[in-house]
This record gives C-alpha cells, structure tokens and sequence, in this order.
C-alpha cells in the first residue's frame, strides 16, 4: 500500500505538497470528514445497523482517505507503521494487563502501584 500510495503521488507530481505537516493536516480534515457522518446521530450501535447504505458507503471511503494519508504520513515521516503498532501493541499489553483492567474502562495510569 506504501508503495502504490507513493507511485499514486509520484505521478502526479504531488511529493512537493507532501510535507509531513500538509500530510497530517490532510489526516485531520479526512478524520473530521468521517465523525461528520456519526455528527447528531447520537450513539451508534455496533454494526451500524440504523446507517443507510449509501452512509455504510461514505463510512468507508472516509476511512479509506483516514488511511491513505495515515500511510503516507507515516511514509514521509520515515515510520515504519508496522512495527510502530507491534510496539505499541506490546505497551499496550503491559500497561493494560487483562487481569488489571478486564472490564473497565479507567486509564493504566489507575492500575499501576496499586498494591
């Protein structure tokens, strides 16, 4: 996908507006975009089982855009997204260990010390 969202820039010369800055300012309008669809909507069940179909549809086109320049941030940022998510993932695991915090919704912070 980095590699297709790069050759996509390339040819059309867009590297020049890729900034790290433009990319993540791009980022944040397109997550903008996707809570625009849930605005006023009140809460969404799993599934979204009330959206029409033509909104499942702009869900996942926005979510699409939230990705692509995800990826491309990441890109130009020199971020190896994967293996920034595994560790993550892995600090995750720590600060949120299953038997501490199975159920709740508190922040690690809460869990840690607590003996």
């Amino acid at each position: 996908m980095r590699k297709q969202l790069q050759t996509f820039a390339t040819e059309r010369d867009w590297d020049q507006y890729h900034s790290p800055r433009n990319l993540l300012l791009a980022l944040s309008g397109e997550v903008g975009e996707l809570c625009e669809i849930f605005q006023w909507k009140g809460e969404v069940k799993t599934g979204l089982p009330e959206f029409s179909e033509e909104e499942r549809i702009r869900v996942g086109e926005e979510m699409s855009d939230v990705f692509n320049y995800l990826i491309r941030f990441a890109d130009r940022c020199r971020i190896d997204l994967v293996e920034a998510w595994s560790r993550k993932q892995y600090y995750n695991s720590l600060k949120y260990q299953a038997k501490l915090c199975k159920g709740s919704s508190k922040k690690y912070t809460e869990y840690q010390n607590k003996d």
